[in-house]
């Protein structure tokens, strides 16, 4: 098999671009971070346990922010939602916390991931915060922009 063509055990579909089929699933596929991701590491120890928390992902475009969050999510049994700052509104957010809240009670995590979250505003900010801070939510920000100089 080469790169070009599937197999019945993967799960992506050959209609998706090469990139999005070649991107790691697992956090042993995973290239890079090792003083978090390696075995016995902060990380990979939370992750592997289901005990994810919120964190933020700080890098530049095309580092992997979020493929590691979706692997973070996966690997954690959680649902990963994905969110953009910059072009999703507070209905989209509440929608999304509708789900989460339904999951919760089915015994499911979900993970919000917040791509550009350095864009979010401050009624994003006040519909989203309480249910992280409940347990609703895990969130996993993505920026490009360093988030210690804000």
């Amino acid at each position: 098999m080469d790169l070009f063509e599937l197999n019945s055990s993967t799960q992506a579909s050959p209609l998706q671009p090469l990139a999005e089929r070649m991107r790691p699933k697992t956090l042993d596929e995973f290239v890079g971070q090792e003083h978090l991701l390696g075995a016995g590491k902060l990380l990979r120890e939370l992750t592997e346990a289901g005990a994810l928390r919120s964190l933020i992902l700080w890098g530049p475009p095309g580092s992997g922010k979020t493929t590691l969050a979706q692997i973070l999510a996966r690997s954690a049994g959680a649902v990963c939602v994905h969110f953009s700052a910059v072009t999703s509104g507070v209905k989209d957010l509440k929608k999304i916390i509708q789900e989460a809240e339904e999951f919760q009670r089915l015994g499911k995590r979900t993970v919000l991931f917040v791509d550009e979250i350095h864009h979010f505003n401050k009624s994003q900010q006040d519909n989203f915060l309480p249910h992280v801070e409940r347990g609703t939510l895990i969130l996993i920000g993505a920026t490009t922009e360093n988030p210690s100089l804000k």
